[in-house]
């Protein structure tokens, strides 16, 4: 019978509506820190990069924050295993104070990229250990509700970003460094409310660290990041740094599956990819980050430098995305609630996201601003349906142990995509764009001064002031680099559509850990077995002649305490408890046998 007993765990500790709210708001404080710090900077991103160093770096002035996001986010989730969630979500949100203040100081292109680099460590910690946190705390069929909240505060955070980065910059007494400024006192007041309402049950865990592990999954998401956001820029594709970095990152992909295989507390469990929930989910993931963070980093360029826009308009522009982002989902969060059903909402959420991009890719230079509030309004309504969701899918297909690196590694992949889909989208657009502008002066017999082939591009206002004609072959390559890099978006979204399809409806749990399985009955020869057991102790305090033992001792705690000796209540225990326990279990294995001659139940 104790062999079949579960394992002692930890009690869950129930919380109440209002404690999940009050936790939930310092998380949901921390994630508009996070992604404010992203959206701000994206809108201001065109005049911060014409003034440092040129439009050409503007896709590795967003990657850098991109690529330290990913790699870091399945080990802030193993961390939190080891040594706390609350204490994690504390050192993400320092790193990440200290990151902003140095970004906002930077005085040249390399100071700002390694700045950006270090705020994307404390992203990617804030991003994985929020949803590992409220996975902790809120049961999976009651996080649909919880988790339309935290849907929301990415809407706000998209509106807000861009309005408040498009305020700074066009504010003169303020310029674009307090962009970086502005997130330090969220994220302050963010790490005081969770040190005040953030209540864990401490946990003893294995506190053995997989440093291979982490190493090789770092170098192979990094070398492969640096090929596709260095390819085509730094080197040509057809290069040995290109074969370099591919190699480098095979290499350490394979030395990444057999550490991971190896190790005795992996960060990536293999098991999780033997989990079909797990793997359509992350594949999901990785689509719809190529898909969001590829549209959201490249709109305001669009909005800016093709329709010159203001940033403060181009952050304007953003709120049907927002407004609808939040409406679906809120109300997909609270219709899950309900019904226990949410396969749905991912799937009809990413064929959306592919219907938005298309839309987006038909745009031009004359485009109405009613027809972009429209299409940007599409994307938002599939991306608040699918993003919490596939998160809460995965969250309910695993275990209580892999909680933390399930949730850590679905956003590990959704960051991979990010970071895959702005290097991608920023390669192909600026290729596109070299290409573009090349033909059309060739086509308008337009010669640039030196005999270059190239227009040397700054911030949105310097290309505002550009000759006519120039300018408008600016617009007109900008427009047709944008239309192919919408246009790539779509199948990318498709792929996460087909992804999410395949998956399988699991009834959402009602409880935040999965229910413990049952034991397994014990076979005839166990039953007996016990009830012997049983029998002999009994016959053994029987015996006792009085002295001290351990098993009168033990025996004897199972009754009632009284003014009887320790002999006596053990004996009590024997013939009232053991012996009647001992001779049910033997009857329970072997039943009486009917008497073949009179027709009755032998004794």
């Amino acid at each position: 019978m104790v062999a079949h007993a579960p394992a002692a765990s930890p009690a869950k500790r129930h919380y109440t509506h209002r404690e999940i709210l009050e936790v939930l708001s310092g998380l949901m404080l921390a994630m508009l820190t996070s992604m404010i710090s992203t959206s701000v900077v994206g809108t201001a991103l065109p005049t911060i990069v014409g003034e440092l160093g040129g439009q050409d770096q503007y896709s590795w002035v967003a990657s850098a924050t991109m690529l330290t996001m990913t790699v870091s986010t399945p080990l802030w989730g193993k961390l939190s295993d080891l040594f706390g969630r609350k204490l994690l979500f504390q050192t993400a949100l320092a790193l990440f104070v200290a990151a902003s203040m140095v970004a906002g100081m930077s005085q040249n292109m390399g100071q700002l990229i390694a700045a950006r680099a270090v705020q994307g460590l404390g992203v990617g910690g804030l991003s994985a250990l929020s949803q590992v946190i409220l996975g902790d705390i809120v049961s999976p069929r009651e996080r649909g509700r919880y988790s339309g909240y935290m849907g929301a505060v990415f809407g706000i955070s998209t509106v807000a970003g861009p309005l408040l980065g498009g305020f700074i910059v066009d504010t003169e007494w303020l310029g674009w460094r307090w962009c970086f400024y502005v997130v330090v006192p969220f994220a302050l007041v963010s790490f005081f409310v969770i040190q005040k309402v953030l209540r864990l049950p401490r946990v003893k865990r294995n506190t053995s660290i997989d440093i291979w592990g982490a190493t090789t999954i770092t170098a192979s998401a990094s070398a492969l990041m640096l090929l596709l956001t260095l390819g085509g820029n730094e080197f040509e594709w057809n290069s040995p740094w290109t074969y370099t970095l591919a190699a480098i990152a095979l290499l350490m992909l394979a030395l990444a599956v057999l550490s991971e295989r190896t190790a005795g507390n992996p960060i990536l469990p293999p098991r999780l990819f033997r989990n079909r929930t797990f793997v359509l989910t992350s594949a999901a993931s990785l689509f719809v980050g190529m898909a969001m963070f590829g549209a959201m980093i490249y709109l305001p360029q669009y909005l800016q430098i093709v329709k010159g826009l203001s940033p403060t308009n181009s952050g304007l522009m953003t709120l049907p995305m927002v407004a609808a982002l939040f409406l679906s989902g809120v109300i997909s969060g609270k219709i899950v609630t309900q019904t226990g059903r949410w396969k749905i909402f991912p799937v009809a959420g990413l064929l959306i996201v592919a219907c938005g991009l298309f839309l987006l890719s038909r745009l031009h230079v004359d485009s109405s601003e009613w027809l972009i509030g429209f299409d940007v309004a599409v994307l938002g309504i599939g991306l608040g349906l699918s993003m919490q969701m596939l998160i809460l899918a995965a969250q309910n297909g695993s275990e209580l142990r892999d909680m933390a690196s399930t949730t850590s590694g679905v956003s590990f992949f959704r960051s991979l995509g990010g970071a895959v889909g702005v290097a991608a989208f920023g390669a192909i657009l600026t290729n596109r764009l070299k290409d573009e502008m090349a033909e059309l002066l060739r086509e308008a017999s337009i010669k640039l001064p030196g005999g270059g082939g190239d227009v040397k591009l700054g911030s949105p206002d310097a290309i505002r002031h550009l000759p006519g004609p120039i300018k408008n072959i600016v617009l007109e390559a900008f427009t047709r680099g944008l239309e192919t890099v919408f246009l790539v978006g779509v199948p990318i979204a498709l792929l996460g559509f087909v992804a999410t399809l395949l998956l399988k409806e699991l009834p959402l749990r009602s409880t935040a850990a999965p229910a413990a399985p049952e034991p397994k009955p014990l076979s005839k020869d166990d039953l007996v077995l016990a009830g012997l057991l049983l029998e002999l102790i009994a016959q053994r305090v029987e015996r006792a002649n009085g002295e001290p033992s351990a098993l009168l001792t033990a025996v004897a705690k199972m009754a009632p305490p009284d003014d009887r000796t320790e002999r006596d209540r053990a004996r009590s225990v024997a013939q009232n408890v053991l012996r009647p326990t001992s001779r049910a279990l033997i009857a329970q294995a072997t039943p009486p046998q009917k008497d073949l001659v009179s027709g009755g139940i032998t004794q």
